[in-house]
């Protein structure tokens, strides 16, 4: 059995006049043809989940400990890759938002963090289980 994968088929009807056959339109017909429908996965991303304080503070302190200028935009988003930082200056920002939020982070946590929303989303989670 043949199948057809597309988003759209369309199969005209014969006109009277010629004598059509649709068996011999190579072996499809009408009744034999498959649509094989795949689910596409819905795709969404949560912008920061981190409270907005949160980014702004990990913001403020990831300019300071990279000494950037004042009109270096710092956002969510921000990458530390591309602010410049290399493994130290990630491993002095960890330490400088310890410092700040009064939290201790596991070297395995330190890690994964790669951009300032990863961190202020870690700080949430570290000051919410501490207070609790």
């Amino acid at each position: 059995m043949a199948s057809i994968v597309g988003s759209a088929v369309s199969f005209a009807r014969p006109v009277k006049a010629i004598n059509f056959n649709p068996v011999s339109f190579s072996g499809l017909r009408k009744d034999n043809v498959a649509f094989r429908l795949q689910p596409v996965p819905q795709r969404f991303a949560v912008c920061c989940s981190a409270k907005k304080e949160t980014v702004d503070k990990v913001c403020d302190i990831v300019k300071k400990q990279l000494a950037l200028a004042d009109d270096t935009e710092v956002c969510g988003s921000s990458k530390f890759q591309d602010l410049g930082a290399d493994s130290l200056d990630t491993v002095e920002i960890v330490m400088g938002l310890e410092e700040a939020f009064g939290i201790s982070v596991e070297e395995s946590s330190a890690q994964s963090i790669a951009t300032v929303e990863d961190a202020a989303n870690l700080i949430d989670e570290l000051v919410t289980v501490k207070s609790s």
